[in-house]
């Protein structure tokens, strides 16, 4: 993992102890000083940030509580992308601020496609070779439904919830959400009906918009200060490993260039697009072996290998081993702490 920072409120601890979950066991699970949270906002390294999450899990041993953090915050406990997208004129609105804004907080972006009658919502992390918490996943997606419910006063659903994980704690996820909930997706993404975007936000502050965003803005240029077109690259490819050979040409349309500017651009930082493209073929094909239950060949297929053989050889190149070889000593088989749950241990967790 990359040495990016993630910069994490200190009211966070304060969630997790709303919801039933000790802090100072937290912490001591993950192996993070107390003191490193005295401050209004502390910077975690991603793995740091991650291991918050899964000592969450193993802590609270239900998947109950990722929703919960997510669904339960108060605005004063927001990120700052968050707090502004509250106030934005529609739920489209509030999406592309989001969109713009997450990365001033950590290396995460939210991407937004609109296919048909759907909107698409991901979220993505730049520079992560490792399957996310799910926790984590939980969490971002209950934060986003909740943001969409409290900004239009409306009870807003998704049509369906897609996770790139094993089935686990399916009542659970469909009684919070109150949709069909999709496992062994190639990706986490939240689809809702496109005309939802046009809800307006009963929340619209227009004042406070234009208090909040020159700041945003500003924040923006300095986290980006050290930003490099292969992470835009990075991320391009991955929005697209669902079926498809990424082509130097759609890249390079989606970042506004030509395909010649984008290759020159890439090689001037010693890189290659075709290094770039095996590098997240790679992040995502252990990702998806080690969280799904997808076999080989769809894996092959979601990364746009022309057949499993031409697959197998290059995860063999990657790891020393075949991706069967190599699922069957991965330790991921199961993550840490997701007990099976259900919605009665959720309305339970809400009680308490």
């Amino acid at each position: 993992m990359a040495a990016e920072l993630v910069l994490v409120p200190s009211v966070l601890l304060d969630r997790l102890a709303a919801v039933g979950i000790d802090p100072a066991r937290v912490l001591r699970h993950a192996g993070i000083a107390r003191e490193r949270f005295r401050a209004p906002k502390t910077r975690l390294t991603v793995g740091e940030f991650f291991a918050f999450w899964r000592a969450i899990a193993a802590v609270s041993g239900s998947g109950a509580f990722g929703l919960r953090i997510g669904a339960e915050a108060h605005p004063h406990q927001f990120d700052v992308a968050a707090l502004a997208a509250l106030h934005a004129p529609t739920f489209g609105d509030a999406l592309v601020i989001v969109a713009r804004y997450k990365r001033v907080v950590c290396g995460e972006t939210l991407g937004v496609e609109t296919v048909g009658a759907e909107a698409r919502v991901a979220f993505h992390w730049v520079h992560v070779d490792d399957a996310l918490p799910l926790l984590l996943v939980d969490a971002a997606f209950a934060s986003l439904v909740m943001l969409a419910r409290r900004g239009t006063g409306r009870p807003v659903r998704p049509l369906r919830v897609e996770l790139a994980r094993r089935p686990a704690d399916a009542a659970l996820l469909r009684h919070h959400f109150g949709c069909a909930v999709r496992f062994d997706a190639p990706g986490d993404v939240l689809v809702f009906d496109a005309a939802a975007l046009a809800l307006p936000f009963a929340t619209h502050n227009a004042d406070l918009l234009a208090v909040l965003l020159p700041g945003l803005e500003s924040a923006l240029g300095e986290r980006l200060s050290g930003h490099s077109v292969t992470d835009d690259v990075r991320l391009a490819v991955g929005r697209r490993m669902r079926g498809e050979r990424p082509s130097v040409q759609a890249v390079a349309t989606e970042l506004h260039m030509s395909p010649r500017t984008l290759q020159r651009r890439l090689g001037a930082l010693g890189t290659t697009y075709q290094h770039v493209l095996d590098e997240v073929r790679h992040d995502t094909s252990r990702r998806l072996l080690g969280s799904t239950d997808l076999d080989a060949a769809e894996v092959a297929f979601l990364l746009g290998f022309d057949e499993v053989n031409s697959f197998a050889r290059a995860f063999s190149t990657w790891e020393g081993r075949t991706p069967t070889r190599w699922r069957a000593a991965s330790p991921a088989s199961r993550p840490l702490g997701r007990s099976g749950g259900s919605a009665d241990a959720l309305e339970r967790g809400r009680a308490e």
